[in-house]
């Protein structure tokens, strides 16, 4: 298998537009999923471009979880580096970017935002834990920022603040993950809790990654919550008003990360031996009111 292949390959699947945003779809958004009903607020006439753009970074993001030859992960990075290069020179050739070769024309989104993406991988390839929260905060903004800010430009915008504010959210949003998907994180080898933190609150890496549930880590785990939820409120309360309604999709991937991170604490957050999520009407109903 070549760097850029995935399971989910199909013969043909770049070469026909239609095929190639069907896979899109499967790959960022499939129905049931937080970001289906987020791209739900968007007018059709969007929707392909906003999952071309979404699946991109959902294939960058995959790479640290599907490899674990650290070589092999390079290797797929350094190919999405050159079909960057094939997609602005008008030759793509994976079916994503097949799909996002419209939405470059069309836009203003630069190589170097996309390449900005690429960084959060890169990261994850680095390191799997970090000293502080200053390191945490630098992750968030690459993971979780730099997608969101790509987003932002294929939802629209007039107020020439939103790219960054939208980057604020999905920075936010990537820290409240953090403690909805501990258990998944510490299963693939991630702790991404700050060690100075988990040497405040007496807890350690191997606890969570042994599963181990205590008084100690209940306390660790509403600290990053409450945390992780406010930055969530301010940042998406910063998005600038005449481009809410625009802007839509990211508020409501807000609202559902709000909503499941309570979810988790009414479980006392016990996420590290199962995956807890909400239920598709809640999130379908939690992604429409959002505002």
């Amino acid at each position: 298998m070549q760097p850029h292949e995935t399971a989910d390959d199909t013969p043909g699947s770049a070469a026909n537009p239609a095929q190639a945003n069907e896979y899109c779809r499967q790959k960022a958004g499939p129905p049931g999923s937080a970001l289906y009903y987020a791209l739900l607020q968007l007018p059709p006439s969007k929707r392909d471009a906003a999952y071309a753009v979404h699946a991109f970074s959902q294939e960058i993001g995959d790479i640290h979880a599907a490899v674990h030859d650290p070589g092999v992960a390079h290797a797929k990075l350094d190919w999405w580096r050159q079909e960057l290069a094939r997609l602005f020179a008008g030759n793509p050739a994976h079916p994503v970017t097949r799909a996002l070769a419209p939405v470059v024309k069309h836009t203003a989104l630069s190589r170097e935002a996309f390449e900005a993406v690429l960084h959060g991988a890169e990261m994850d390839l680095s390191q799997m834990r970090y000293l502080d929260f200053a390191g945490l905060t630098h992750y968030c903004d690459a993971a979780g920022g730099a997608p969101a800010e790509l987003a932002a430009h294929v939802y629209g915008f007039d107020d020439p603040q939103t790219p960054a504010l939208a980057r604020a959210l999905g920075h936010a949003i990537t820290l409240g993950r953090r403690v909805t998907d501990a258990g998944v994180d510490a299963r693939s080898g991630y702790v991404y809790f700050p060690i100075d933190e988990l040497q405040r609150f007496g807890v350690t890496a191997a606890d969570i990654q042994n599963g181990k549930y205590s008084p100690a880590f209940v306390d660790l785990m509403k600290f990053q919550h409450a945390r992780a939820r406010q930055a969530i409120v301010e940042a998406a309360a910063a998005i600038p008003k005449r481009d809410r309604r625009k802007q839509r999709p990211l508020l409501a991937l807000a609202a559902l990360q709000l909503a499941l991170m309570d979810e988790v604490a009414a479980s006392d957050y016990q996420v590290l031996h199962q995956r807890i999520d909400l239920t598709p009407l809640r999130k379908f109903w939690k992604a429409w009111r959002a505002r």
